[in-house]
C-alpha cells in the first residue's frame, strides 16, 4: 500500500471519527435544551457546525489526494 492510499484511509476514518461526533453533540444539545441550558445548547451547536466544515476540508483533501 502506498503513501497516497494510507493517507487516504487515515482521511476517510477522521471524516467518519467526525461525523459520529457532530450527532452526539446534536444529541447533547437537545438534551441541553431540555434541561433548560438553551444558551449552552447553542455553543455545542456551534461546535457541531465545525465540526461539520472541518469535514468539508477533509472531504476536499481526500478528493485532492489522486
Amino acid at each position: 500500500m502506498d503513501f497516497s492510499e494510507k493517507a487516504g484511509i487515515r482521511i476517510a476514518h477522521w471524516i467518519e471519527h467526525n461525523a459520529s461526533h457532530i450527532q452526539e453533540y446534536e444529541n447533547f444539545a437537545r438534551e441541553l435544551d431540555t434541561a433548560g441550558k438553551s444558551a449552552c445548547a447553542r455553543h455545542i451547536r456551534a461546535m457541531a457546525a465545525l465540526t461539520a466544515q472541518s469535514n468539508e476540508c477533509l472531504r476536499s483533501a481526500l478528493a485532492t489526494l489522486d
